[in-house]
């Protein structure tokens, strides 16, 4: 009976990242130290989704099929000793849904291929796993290049009988970025009220569901910054630059039990405030500049007045008349900043230096193919915006890369007085 030396799946090019509706080729390699009698050789490409109720379980409680497909290399025959090569081709489905995963479930994409032996005699199996990319363009959302607004109210009592109350506005620039751009955050805070408030802290966080018996929700902070507090009867603006970090697209066509999404949520402990802006993130980044900044973007010319309700309480009343008037819009200072350090990846590395993504929101510098990325908590890859938009690979280049080997996206932006001074010492004429 023979004996299996090597039996293994090879794409052509090396690809392993692909595009709905592309063919798939590559071939099947056996190497025999005897000869093999066998039934079939098969080959099949299949893509699915499973989802598990805890957390790193392949135990799939629930699944979906996106396409199976099977190949006969070899009718029932005998191989004979040395190396055998088995060519095969697939046509992707057009439909296919992006790679995924994470914790709780997964869309995973891959070639089997089989030996089928003689009665009693031991099968031969191997696989290999490829990613397809369908790139989200953030211009096909609605309204994408409108800035971002959301603004609340908190009213709260302090000193047993006084009450005031807190206005929070938090705003974008855009409502969806790409890997690598910046999103630009400016919260205005209005205390109208004789007691400071707490810091307040922007969370940049992705939401992932997980639809399996019931809805799972995992929600984790991508990045937070933090600023001062408001003093009493203060009015405030705080501006701060948060980088989008290599992370999964927002949206997963063509699946319906994993969900992304976004939010930017904007709060302050005392008083308990919070205001939430749904973020979007892709793979083609918006090509429209905002149309007009958002309501209570911009500083006022003047000397803002007291605000004081149309029939406030009676304490109430008496407070806002002995409180000091506002003074002119004041600027708040960051306290930290920090972005979530991924783990590193799951899948096999290679020590190969992946290019870096423009840190300031701009395309990436022209190169042969656009910078490859990984994603935050997960083991998916995909391309980063490059000149001509994303496209599948055709280098030899093997994911994941070793995530921990490079600085990006560990490193948070230059805060917003950072970028201030820098654009002032650009504009010092050299001597």
């Amino acid at each position: 009976m023979g004996r299996v030396q090597l039996f293994e799946i090879r794409l052509s090019h090396g690809r392993v990242v692909y595009s709905p509706g592309e063919p798939l080729t590559g071939t099947v390699r056996v190497r025999l130290g005897a000869q093999l009698p066998f039934r079939a050789i098969r080959v099949t490409c299949l893509g699915s989704c499973g989802v598990s109720n805890k957390a790193n379980d392949t135990g799939w409680v629930v699944e979906e099929s996106y396409f199976n497909s099977s190949l006969s290399l070899a009718d029932k025959g005998s191989l004979p000793a040395g190396e055998h090569s088995f060519p095969f081709q697939f046509l992707l489905p057009a439909t296919a849904p992006t790679s995924f995963e994470g914790p709780f479930g997964r869309i995973v994409h891959q070639v089997r291929a089989t030996i089928d032996t003689a009665r009693f005699s031991k099968d031969h199996k191997c696989s290999l796993v490829f990613y397809i990319l369908s790139p989200l363009n953030l211009n096909s959302i609605p309204d994408i290049e409108q800035p971002n607004v959301a603004s609340a109210t908190k009213k709260f009592s302090y000193k047993l009988v006084k009450t005031g109350s807190v206005v929070l506005t938090a705003s974008t620039d855009l409502r969806g970025y790409v890997v690598g751009q910046v999103l630009r955050l400016q919260a205005e805070i209005e205390n109208q009220s004789g007691k400071d408030t707490s810091p307040v802290v922007a969370s940049l966080l992705q939401k992932v569901s997980y639809k399996a018996k019931r809805w799972i929700y995992d929600v984790r902070t991508i990045a937070e910054v933090e600023g001062a507090g408001v003093k009493a009867w203060r009015r405030a603006q705080w501006q701060e630059q948060i980088l989008v970090p290599a992370l999964p697209q927002s949206a997963l066509p063509g699946c319906s039990l994993i969900h992304i999404d976004y939010y930017l949520q904007v709060s302050m402990k005392v008083p308990e405030a919070t205001v939430t802006l749904p973020i979007f993130v892709g793979n083609i980044a918006v090509n429209h500049a905002p149309l007009s900044p958002g309501p209570g973007l911009e500083p006022p010319a003047g000397p803002s007045p007291p605000v004081v309700p149309s029939a406030p309480p009676q304490e109430e009343a008496e407070v806002v008349a002995g409180g000091p008037h506002f003074s002119d819009l004041v600027s708040l200072s960051t306290k930290s900043h920090s972005q979530q350090q991924p783990p590193p990846a799951v899948l096999c590395s290679v020590p190969v230096a992946p290019e870096p993504c423009a840190h300031d929101g701009s395309p990436a510098p022209h190169s042969l193919h656009p910078p490859l990325c990984i994603s935050t908590g997960a083991t998916v890859p995909y391309f980063a915006e490059g000149f001509g938009g994303p496209v599948p690979t055709t280098s030899a280049l093997i994911l994941p890369p070793e995530y921990s080997s490079w600085g990006y996206p560990y490193e948070a932006p230059p805060s917003y007085e950072q970028s201030c001074s820098g654009a002032d010492l650009g504009l010092t004429p050299r001597s």
